[in-house]
């Protein structure tokens, strides 16, 4: 029998795995706003902005630990943890709505935001088995797995979702997002194979800051790190406001809001696809990196300023323009920094990463929804604002990307 490639097992894996997280993503705020109805509404803001956030800080907390971890004991028992993770968690999701707890959302997306800190291991199953040249082609393919959750999860989602504004709740996207991580621990028991020999490496403590002196430490990692940090913190102050702003400003049900999330997944998956993976072997990472924040930022200037307009179709424009530019600069940023790094350190590496990337995700959905709800929020706009200014800082710090080699030494 032919044996399956790892990096084609690692791809579906996540992609069905990150099933779930596109069917609980477009839910939670509306979820959490529906549980704090008894809570004054100056308090939704922070409430929801720290509910998304929590997801985004265990992944900081525990993304370099699981990096480091898979580098001394393999990528697949690391992969399998986390699955195992998510499939706990998003049953937990379900069981909160059954009981209509806030107490216990949070717990589920705690839970889950620990175990999805490993997608910085499914990078390093790409980058183990992707030479140096072909590395931003390989990244790609984790960009089309989260196009994919974020195309078919909301439609799932919005299939199970109730569409009743009195009772917007359901318990079922929450237990089918399980039972699909169920299915992608499955795939990972029986065809992952392991691309990644356990090593002899020093111990360390979990919470330790030597990966971070690692890939700050060194010009040629840190600027690309950085540049990703700050873009990816403007693009999450527009991503945590996204559910509230088409309830809101367009007037969506949860079942048109799971359609307009499957759009946006449908064009993050087209361009990473079928764009990026062919043109960074033409131009390169950098300038691709570089069009993508500028994408970026012009995306989210058009949605605000079009927002309170009745022309879906420009804002749809405006959308697709944003997320073509996030699908741009995630696959390219992280290949920049895997190369940069020796094969021995890129779990841990690509770790901090993803732990830095977390950061953004927890300041960027505080940030939004906490400007979102203020009485200068300019029709909501603000956050969009803000992002587009923070992506301006980002395609500064993008001009230094060129500025050290891209290929690591061998021994670090």
């Amino acid at each position: 029998m032919k044996k399956t490639s790892p990096v084609l097992v690692a791809f579906v894996t996540v992609a069905i795995d990150l099933l779930g997280f596109g069917i609980v993503l477009p839910l939670l705020p509306i979820y959490a706003e529906h549980f704090l109805k008894d809570v004054p509404p100056a308090y939704h803001g922070a409430a929801i902005g720290l509910l998304m956030s929590s997801f985004s800080l265990m992944q900081f907390l525990f993304a370099p630990g699981w990096g480091r971890l898979s580098d001394r004991i393999g990528r697949r028992p690391v992969l399998m943890i986390g699955l195992g993770g998510s499939c706990a968690f998003y049953a937990l999701f379900g069981l909160a709505t059954w009981q209509q707890s806030l107490t216990l959302l949070f717990v589920s997306r705690i839970g889950a935001g620990i175990a999805a800190a490993t997608i910085g291991t499914a990078q390093a199953v790409i980058a183990d088995c992707s030479p140096p040249e072909k590395r931003a082609r390989g990244m790609a393919l984790i960009g089309m797995a989260f196009g994919i959750g974020f195309t078919v999860g909301p439609l799932i989602g919005a299939f199970f979702a109730s569409d009743d504004p009195t009772h917007p709740t359901s318990v079922l996207p929450g237990f089918v997002a399980s039972a699909l991580s169920l299915l992608a621990l499955l795939l990972a028991v029986f065809r992952l194979p392991e691309t990644w020999p356990a090593v002899q490496v020093r111990r360390r403590p979990w919470i330790d800051l030597e990966g971070w002196s690692l890939a700050l430490g060194n010009r040629s990692t840190a600027i690309p790190l950085l540049t990703f940090f700050v873009a990816t913190l403007g693009f999450a102050s527009f991503e945590g406001i996204l559910a509230r702003f088409t309830k809101d400003e367009l007037q969506y049900t949860l079942r048109q809001m799971g359609y307009l999330f499957a759009f946006i997944g449908v064009v993050l998956a087209l361009t990473q696809g079928l764009f990026v993976r062919r043109m960074v072997t033409r131009m390169g990472e950098i300038p691709l990196c570089v069009i993508g924040i500028v994408m970026m930022m012009a995306g989210l200037l058009a949605v605000a300023m079009l927002m309170t307009s009745s022309n879906m179709g420009l804002i749809l424009v405006g959308l697709a323009m944003t997320v073509s530019g996030f699908a741009c600069l995630t696959p390219t940023a992280q290949a920049l920094i895997s190369r940069r790094r020796s094969a021995l350190r890129q779990g841990e590496v690509l770790g901090v990463n993803q732990a830095a990337a977390a950061i953004a995700r927890i300041l960027g959905p505080l940030m939004g929804n906490m400007l979102y709800g203020s009485r200068q929020a300019l029709h909501h706009g603000l956050p969009l604002y803000a992002g587009a200014a923070l992506l301006g800082l980002a395609l500064l710090t993008a001009t230094q990307l060129g500025v050290e080699p891209a290929t690591a030494t061998v021994n670090e």
